[in-house]
């Protein structure tokens, strides 16, 4: 059977939600007419192949200690050697610091059709067929590679439900790394941990995200309680983050971070397409806002139109 390979990311012993988003994303493309098999490279993998279990058809473990961290040189030899050798009909890596840094030069070094930043994929009789976004979300492209053996597609992250479990009878393959001592001009020295943020709103269940809207940075506690009350986590659009209303790590969008909370609650959000790029995957979204036509309400499952600060109270009723 025709094989599926995706690359499982981790980063100090953890797995990724992308890999699991990957998993997902090649159950769907696969439609039981392919093998789907991830490869985990590291120092030591225990622990990390157990949560991989039941999620795919094979599991091809790499244990090397040069390879217990991602190193683009390490990690470059090793894979091109894997995917010419096994040949799979796509190989599905993450759109991520790794993926950007990995996916353009393993194309290259296999001489293989590479499409970054999908969304979406078909396999159609052996050929892709990728969906893409353009001009910072605002159109939706479908593009159909040229013919090939094999492809290579970088996932954005964020973009499917990330797989939390499976019923596969996963074989699990330890294979020997290849040799890649020569050749690394680039090695992994540390992981250098970026400054703590007040909170992480990709992690959260619920969002009030407030755009312009709202009227005035005064208004902010107002939006800040109803959050509280409803045990929501506060964001919001890129206006507020410029005008230095809320912190930069609480705006949503291409230019900020993308969420999927079970319920999306924008106040005072036009919702231009960079903002519901980053929030329009939602389980639930409930607009507010003064405009009738405003944008927002193309993706939103319930609307309110009416101001922010009157709507509120009686929306905080219902919750």
């Amino acid at each position: 059977m025709k094989e599926i390979l995706v690359i499982a990311e981790h980063r100090q012993n953890e797995l990724r939600d992308i890999t699991f988003e990957m998993l997902t994303l090649a159950d769907r493309t696969a439609g039981g007419n392919y093998t789907i098999s991830t490869v985990l490279l590291g120092g030591d993998t225990t622990g990390l192949d157990g949560k991989l279990s039941g999620m795919c058809d094979r599991l091809i473990v790499m244990n090397d200690p040069a390879l217990a961290d991602y190193s683009a040189d390490a990690y470059l030899a090793v894979l091109s050697r894997l995917i010419t050798d096994r040949k799979p009909s796509i190989t599905l890596i993450g759109h991520t610091a790794m993926g950007m840094d990995l996916g353009p030069a393993l194309a290259v070094r296999t001489g293989i059709p590479y499409a970054s930043d999908c969304i979406a994929l078909e396999l159609d009789d052996g050929q892709l067929n990728v969906e893409r976004q353009i001009y910072g979300g605002k159109i939706n492209t479908h593009l159909k590679l040229k013919p090939a053996d094999t492809y290579l597609a970088g996932i954005r992250p964020g973009n499917v439900e990330p797989m939390s479990a499976g019923d596969k009878s996963t074989q699990l393959l330890d294979v020997a790394a290849p040799e890649f001592s020569e050749g690394q001009r680039r090695q992994f020295i540390e992981y250098i941990e970026a400054a703590m943020e007040d909170v992480d709103i990709a992690a959260a269940d619920i969002l009030v995200s407030v755009g312009r809207g709202i009227g005035k940075p005064e208004n902010i506690p107002v939006a800040e309680s109803f959050a509280q009350k409803i045990g929501a986590t506060l964001s919001c659009s890129r206006p507020v983050a410029d005008e230095g209303w809320l912190p930069k790590s609480r705006q949503v969008g291409t230019s900020g971070k993308t969420v999927r909370p079970k319920v999306y609650i924008a106040l005072g959000i036009s919702g231009a397409y960079q903002h519901q790029a980053g929030m329009k995957n939602a389980q639930t979204i409930i607009a507010v806002n003064t405009d009738p036509a405003a944008p927002i309400f193309n993706v939103a499952h319930y609307g309110i139109v009416g101001n922010v600060m009157a709507v509120l109270p009686e929306l905080e009723k219902h919750f």
